[in-house]
């Protein structure tokens, strides 16, 4: 599949099968995520992933806008190291979530993130996790076979491109 047809494709799912996925399959999502670019090629990344059935209905407690990870069989999430990069942690992790959605869709799996960074909620999930402190939850990403389909649309191009400089 072309990229550019895969990246058009690729909708936000929020609702899943029962399905499990198959390891080599998360696998590859997570190897697509860890060959994100990186300033300086400092990989400010760790990734946990949630399988259980009881952490993720109770990620769905915590987080308002997630509700959706408690049906999804996986749920990855992506921590960011402020110590390893502190200018580009967030750039570069965030990178790592696009990567792990594009393949998860070449794969025939969905995916949904919702934003977890510098939230009210990042401590009851760090807590939750047992992340460390130094590191930063980024977000929560659903990862299922789909049981929906989606549509969406963007601008056009001539709304949101300025050649040479900006021009309204």
């Amino acid at each position: 599949m072309d990229a550019l047809e895969l990246i058009k494709g690729r909708r936000s799912i929020r609702k899943y099968k029962s399905k499990p996925i198959e390891e080599e399959k998360i696998l590859k999502c997570l190897e697509a995520a860890r060959w994100a670019p990186s300033a300086s090629n400092k990989q400010p990344w760790e990734f946990i992933i949630v399988k259980d059935e009881k952490t993720r209905h109770k990620l769905a407690e915590i987080h308002p806008y997630a509700k959706f990870v408690a049906e999804s069989p996986v749920v990855f999430v992506p921590l960011t190291n402020p110590n390893i990069h502190p200018k580009y942690h967030m750039s570069d992790t965030g990178l790592t979530i696009q990567n792990f959605m594009l393949q998860a869709h070449a794969l025939g799996l969905g995916t949904c993130w919702a934003g977890v960074i510098a939230s009210s909620i990042e401590p009851p999930i760090k807590e939750l996790l047992n992340v460390p402190d130094h590191l930063n939850i980024m977000a929560l990403v659903a990862l299922g076979y789909p049981d929906q389909e989606r549509e969406s649309s963007r601008k056009s191009l001539e709304e949101i491109i300025h050649w040479e400089k900006y021009s309204e």
